[in-house]
């Protein structure tokens, strides 16, 4: 049994390096990935969020009866500056490996476009897939960077503002959507953190790069059992994901916070 790690992270594979300065935010997260109740791995993810700039790193682990059967795992690291508008990436990698091959994808961006990329090994180009174009490469955010959710000022961090959004992602193969919409708000206690979360339903939009007659591409497509719960991150004004499940083809699939530590940049240097 083959179980290779995706191209893009689910928007919820998270953390791993600091970076210390004056003002802003260390974020920690830590979550635990299971399908139809089975554990499957950990993901893990460390942010630094300052007053106009962020980097967060991703680690990825098989675990439990996963690895028992492939020995898979990755990492992800994204950075970029944050302004009104939301973040603005400018740099993306991830590694992923397997008993079979070892990928890895950088890309560097500018005002929200890819200005180059480098997939060693390349993806097969299969047969019916959508081309990527110029301008799909164009007003865009890494998967990564994906998962900072600017909220505009003044607006309140849980409640419909912080899910209604469209999302524009490419992983530096495929350019889709993913679009939010509010399902409710919701009390959580996990380490470190206790509150409310924004609780919204989520869709997959295919624009290029996929197959349209594969199975998996038409699943997702129409799937509408995929839903993010998202935490506030008070200095930076954004949310992030806590909580993402999403029905597959093998059952469901739940990246579950069980750590989720915010700490001022002061107080991350002081210890």
């Amino acid at each position: 049994m083959r179980l290779p790690l995706p191209r893009a992270y689910l928007p919820a594979a998270f953390l791993a390096g600091l970076v210390i300065s004056a003002h802003g935010e260390d974020i920690r997260a830590v979550y635990d990935v299971s399908i139809i109740g089975l554990p499957i791995g950990t993901a893990t993810a460390v942010g630094t969020f300052e007053p106009q700039r962020y980097k967060i790193d991703i680690g990825v682990k098989l675990a439990g009866i996963a690895s028992l059967v492939s020995s898979a795992k990755g990492a992800a690291t994204a950075s970029g500056t944050i302004g009104r508008a939301g973040v603005v990436p400018t740099a993306y990698a991830n590694t992923t490996a397997n008993a079979y091959e070892t990928r890895t994808v950088r890309m560097a961006m500018g005002a929200g476009a890819v200005r180059g990329i480098d997939i060693s090994p390349p993806f097969a180009d299969p047969v019916g897939r959508i081309p990527v174009t110029e301008a799909n490469k164009h007003n865009i955010v890494d998967p990564v960077s994906a998962l900072i959710m600017n909220v505009p000022a003044g607006q309140p961090l849980i409640g419909p503002v912080a899910c209604n959004r469209t999302i524009p992602v490419f992983d530096g193969f495929a350019r889709y959507d993913v679009t939010l919409s509010y399902i409710r708000s919701q009390d959580v206690a996990v380490r470190g953190y206790s509150g409310p979360v924004a609780v919204c339903a989520a869709r997959y939009v295919p624009i290029a790069g996929h197959r349209p007659a594969a199975k998996a591409t038409q699943y997702m497509a129409e799937n509408r059992q995929i839903e993010a719960w998202l935490a506030p991150v008070e200095r930076a004004h954004a949310v992030v994901p806590l909580r993402i499940s999403i029905m597959t083809m093998s059952g469901m699939l739940l990246v579950d916070g069980t750590e989720f530590t915010i700490l001022p940049k002061q107080a991350a240097g002081a210890n």
